[in-house]
């Protein structure tokens, strides 16, 4: 089966901000901060790219230029850019927008503030889905709570792997969060797996500098 990796980055970025105006250190975005011997996006992008997907999609949307001047050199050949427009939309959106210019059966679904979700996790994602019994029915995702066949989709979200077309019917028409969308798909009777964590670093999304911090340790 052929598999799209859909990367969003197209934030506004807005509580990383926050902090770093209280904090009076440099306004920069956080997809674009320091990470190991790169950036935040491009780690992410790496482990994308490193799994077993077919092509990379990155969606951006606000401070796309800053972004894409900071990384797209990297990148030439391996992953495409795509820039939502109208800019001001929900994650929903973005998400949809990236769906809509791949072609796979299925999509690993991912945002660009979680570097330290490993290329062996979205694996185990890919392979969860490969083996259930109608993966047309079914999501892959990263676990909040329980692991194996969950009862409910509260608090859960990206990383997900999921059958692309089917995800994109709960997406049209959309401007939300994922969660609610990821609710209604649950109680429409679509089986959903959790799958475990390498570590506990990658249950953690970069919104605020301390998460950042936390994450470089």
């Amino acid at each position: 089966m052929k598999i799209s990796t859909i990367i969003t980055a197209a934030g506004k970025n807005s509580r990383m901000r926050k902090d770093q105006i209280s904090r009076n250190i440099e306004l920069k975005n956080k997809l674009i901060l320091p990470f190991k011997d790169k950036t935040v996006i491009e780690t992410t992008i790496d482990n994308a790219l490193s799994a077993n997907v077919d092509e990379c999609i990155v969606v951006l949307g606000h401070y796309a230029s800053e972004i894409k001047e900071a990384i797209f050199d990297n990148y030439k050949g391996h992953v495409k850019f795509i820039i939502n427009n109208p800019v001001d939309v929900g994650l929903s959106v973005s998400l949809y927008n990236g769906l809509s210019n791949v072609s796979s059966d299925f999509a690993l679904c991912i945002t660009a503030d979680q570097p330290t979700v490993s290329t062996e996790t979205f694996n185990k994602m890919i392979d969860v889905i490969g083996k259930c019994d109608n993966p047309y029915r079914a999501i892959s995702i990263l676990r909040r709570r329980k692991t194996g066949i969950l009862d409910t989709a509260e608090g859960l979200g990206m990383p997900f792997v999921a059958p692309r077309i089917n995800l994109m019917k709960y997406l049209e028409n959309e401007d939300d969060n994922l969660n609610p969308i990821l609710r209604k798909i649950f109680a429409d009777g679509y089986t959903f797996y959790g799958v475990k964590e390498k570590n506990e670093k990658e249950l953690l999304n970069i919104n605020y500098y301390d998460d950042y911090l936390k994450l470089l340790d």
